[in-house]
């Protein structure tokens, strides 16, 4: 049978699965209300399939999409997916080009394919406007993108042009090429470290480090456009720089190093230029997307849906009927999709065309990609995990990666499917990245203190003083009682962010950031 003939042939076959309801007949009380501009729905499927369905209104104002990061570490960390809104709930964000708004995170899905055993997402990723993982080069496809005009398409191919990645040294208007974000510093190179790489540079006991102050997030900006920050601090032969939230590290060894060496002085202003040439799919002909400003973006797999035409595929992956997770769209809305699967008693999956199917029929997407599936599909709303994540992952392996002969799997599945929803809900894959749908919730500051005043730890024996505003950022350090500093100038001072208000102090040799309710006056 040749591969055109098994297409339709599982065509044909899928058909009967769905039975979908025309999106012009469906009723709308189906949809719960999460919150103005959010909602959720559950569909029952014949095979049988459990769909679950999260929809968020592009023409609300008040609620967006973010992309998230297991344990907030590109370096190479895993966490659950409700970890991950748990992480980025009440954090602060830079919706409409402002740091200050806080997430209220209200549905979390799994996101693309990663490394097992380094942990690194497999494509590129933005988060919050940062630039925090390159897509890869001409590759046929990219991802999911979101700007910040509101605008919502699937990348197609990317490239980015050697000359346009640039670092600009504004005093004297002399220029260097970097060579990469968050990745592996190799011989006579200069990469640039944002802070979703990890809390500090990657260890080194030669080479240039120079630590840079932004005035918004390492964005997509082409040159003449730059993202202008301020030298802070230079580390000359030593890696491990800290990277606090609003920072960028220049890292350079060999003939960069010495490139940055003679040209950088604590204080420079500096500006960063990057260029995406985004391309169709074939990687010849240019796309009318554009890629600048960006908010999040996310890798993909399968295009199932393009402008209304449902896309096939010969790869079995797609052709199998498996969990799926996928994020569709149209000119009014964003879905999130997950569907449960490999569940015979509770739901059996769909292939990419059944996926295709019901995105067009049922929503009335017009685009859509899938991302991660199998046992990493998962839904968080409103903190809850609402979808039964594959059972498989909890059958005991041995070292072949073979359940084992005392394992009876169909014994395993009947069990699992037997246990209370919220034991169900717990079995979770740790996986490297995500999607969110958000609301913003506006900035709020306290005017407790003025910047310029002298503090004192007090409340607590040892307090974190952190790299962000946000328990979420990692603390440099924990500080113990009586500990003096002084309160910086910063537009955040003061910020709501994770329960605290936020102030950023000088302790001498160290400056981070402090909750409030551990700062007092300090006595003349």
């Amino acid at each position: 049978m040749t591969r055109y003939r098994l297409f339709l042939y599982l065509l044909l076959l899928s058909l009967p699965w769905l039975e979908p309801v025309p999106a012009t007949q469906e009723g709308a009380d189906l949809w719960r209300v999460l919150t103005p501009g959010i909602s959720y729905r559950e569909f029952y499927l014949p095979a049988p399939n459990h769909v679950y369905v999260a929809r968020m209104d592009r023409s609300e104002p008040n609620v967006t999409l973010d992309s998230s990061i297991g344990q907030g570490k590109l370096s190479g960390e895993l966490e659950t997916v409700r970890g991950m809104a748990e992480r980025y709930d009440q954090a602060i964000n830079y919706w409409e080009e402002s740091w200050g708004g806080r997430n209220q995170v209200v549905v979390a899905i799994n996101g693309y394919f990663f490394d097992t055993e380094s942990g690194v997402p497999w494509s590129g990723q933005l988060q919050s406007g940062w630039y925090a993982k390159r897509f890869d080069d001409r590759q046929n496809k990219s991802g999911f993108v979101w700007t910040m005009d509101r605008v919502a398409f699937v990348g197609g191919c990317v490239v980015h042009p050697p000359g346009k990645q640039v670092i600009t040294h504004i005093p004297t208007g002399g220029t260097i090429l970097f060579d990469g974000i968050n990745v592996p510093r190799e011989n006579d190179q200069l990469i640039v470290y944002t802070p979703q790489y990890d809390a500090t540079t990657p260890a080194a006991d030669e080479g240039y480090e120079a630590l840079v102050e932004l005035e918004r997030p390492l964005m997509i900006l082409p040159s003449p456009a730059m993202n202008i920050g301020v030298v802070r601090q230079i580390n000359d032969g030593q890696g491990s720089t800290q990277i606090p939230f609003d920072h960028i590290v220049l890292s350079a060894s060999g003939k960069a190093a010495e490139a940055l060496r003679g040209s950088l002085s604590i204080g420079d202003q500096i500006g960063v230029s990057q260029e995406i040439r985004h391309l169709d799919s074939t990687c010849s002909t240019p796309s009318p997307q554009s890629w600048t400003k960006a908010y999040a973006a996310i890798g993909a797999s399968f295009n199932f849906l393009r402008d209304g035409v449902i896309q096939g595929s010969d790869d079995l992956g797609a052709l199998l009927h498996n969990p799926r997770t996928a994020v569709v769209f149209n000119d009014r809305y964003i879905y999130f999709i997950v569907v449960d699967g490999r569940q015979p008693l509770h739901s059996l999956g769909m292939s990419s065309v059944d996926l295709a199917l019901f995105a067009k029929l049922t929503l009335g997407a017009t685009w859509g990609v899938a991302l991660d599936g199998g046992g990493s599909t998962t839904m968080v709303v409103n903190g809850d995990v609402v979808n039964r994540p594959n059972p498989e992952i909890a059958f005991q392996k041995d070292d072949r990666g073979i359940a084992s002969s005392e394992d009876n799997p169909t014994s395993r599945i009947k069990a699992y499917l037997s246990q209370p929803a919220q034991t169900l809900n717990t079995v979770e894959r740790v996986v490297a990245n995500g999607l969110m749908m958000i609301v913003v919730q506006p900035k709020e500051q306290s005017t407790r203190f003025a910047p310029g005043t002298r503090v004192v730890i007090s409340g607590g024996d040892q307090v974190g003083v952190r790299l962000g505003p946000g328990t979420n950022y990692a603390p440099l350090a924990y500080l113990p009682q009586n500990s003096q500093g002084t309160l910086l100038d910063h537009p955040l001072d003061g910020v709501f962010a994770k329960d605290f208000y936020w102030w950023k102090v000088d302790f001498g040799d160290l400056t981070g950031w402090v909750a409030e309710d551990y700062l007092s006056l300090a006595v003349p």
